[in-house]
């Protein structure tokens, strides 16, 4: 698949601050990848130099194949770019601040009004389209941010902490508003956030952004089977009240499955940790042992647990 951003080598030094260190990256068309990390992690830093804003001290970065460094003006025609605060002019309409910039981007008249109209109804904002902005809520603002980088028709579009002071319920339309456009228009967003939810309820694949460095990076299913090789899989299962005894033979008979790494009862609850899928067999075996079986869930680890796993031990970067 096509590489829409590439980054080889970069860093960014402000004086003896390294800002970015050494970062690789790739990111493809048509996908959501959210790059996730605490504030301070060097996340912002890192999107200004895509959009040619800022120069890398070292390194290379192309976004739509298009040096960010050499040819800014290029990769901005083709970059739509939310910051977590965007400014418009509080005393003109929302349909009046997207056709102002359309006409910024070079649109006809005629086209920018048609365009904002349409994007205004994509985003949720045909009931407010002449009402001044400034009487707009947090979340109708980033809303029409979001019309507002896809007026020029961006290959790409770069979200830096976009949900920021938005009630729950505005960011899960926020959110699936983003899929859709990004599934229906084949649009590349880049996501940069330190909300872990928020990251794995969209992001097709995620980046792990500590002290400017990139410490890892694929699917939630990929970076869950890096770090819990061993248990890479949880299934819980409740069974009926049973002595000690019985309960013993059963944990015993798991462990000594392939693939099952650890079991743990707890308050009538086995904990069964897997490197592999094996919820099937510790179904069988625990009616095989003449227990009830009243509930079996199993799961993966999930971006939480992933993140925090990178501050502890080995993996602790900061």
């Amino acid at each position: 698949m096509e590489d829409v951003i590439e980054l080889r080598g970069v860093t960014k030094c402000y004086g003896s601050l390294k800002a970015v260190d050494k970062l690789d990256l790739n990111i493809r068309k048509g996908e959501i990848y959210g790059l996730l990390g605490p504030n301070g992690a060097g996340k912002s830093t890192t999107i200004l130099m895509m959009l040619g804003l800022t120069e890398p001290t070292e390194g290379l970065i192309r976004v739509c194949n298009i040096d960010s460094t050499l040819n800014p003006i290029e990769v901005k025609r083709r970059v739509g770019y939310l910051p977590d605060n965007v400014g418009f002019y509080d005393n003109q309409s929302g349909l009046d601040n997207l056709v102002f910039i359309a006409r910024l981007n070079s649109v006809r008249e005629t086209e920018a009004r048609r365009r904002a109209l349409e994007l205004l109804s994509r985003v949720g904002l045909s009931g407010v389209a002449n009402k001044k902005v400034g009487a707009y809520s947090r979340g109708m603002r980033q809303r029409l941010g979001l019309a507002d980088v896809l007026i020029k028709k961006p290959a790409v579009i770069i979200l830096d902490e976009p949900t920021l002071g938005i009630d729950p319920s505005g960011v899960k339309a926020f959110l699936d508003l983003i899929v859709q456009l990004s599934r229906e228009e084949g649009l590349t967003v880049l996501l940069s956030s330190h909300h872990l939810h928020q990251v794995q309820q969209v992001c097709d694949r995620v980046g792990i952004f500590v002290s400017g460095k990139l410490i890892a990076n694929g699917t939630i299913s990929e970076l869950s089977e890096q770090l819990f090789s061993n248990e890479a899989f949880t299934v819980e299962a409740a069974i009926t009240p049973a002595d000690a005894g019985i309960i013993q033979k059963l944990s015993s008979t798991l462990e000594d499955m392939q693939g099952v790494s650890h079991v743990k009862y707890e308050q009538g609850r086995l904990l069964i940790s897997c490197a592999i899928e094996k919820t099937a067999a510790i179904a069988r075996a625990i009616v095989d042992a003449n227990l009830d079986l009243t509930y079996l869930s199993p799961r993966e680890y999930g971006l939480d647990e992933i993140y925090q796993r990178y501050f502890e031990g080995e993996h602790k970067h900061v």
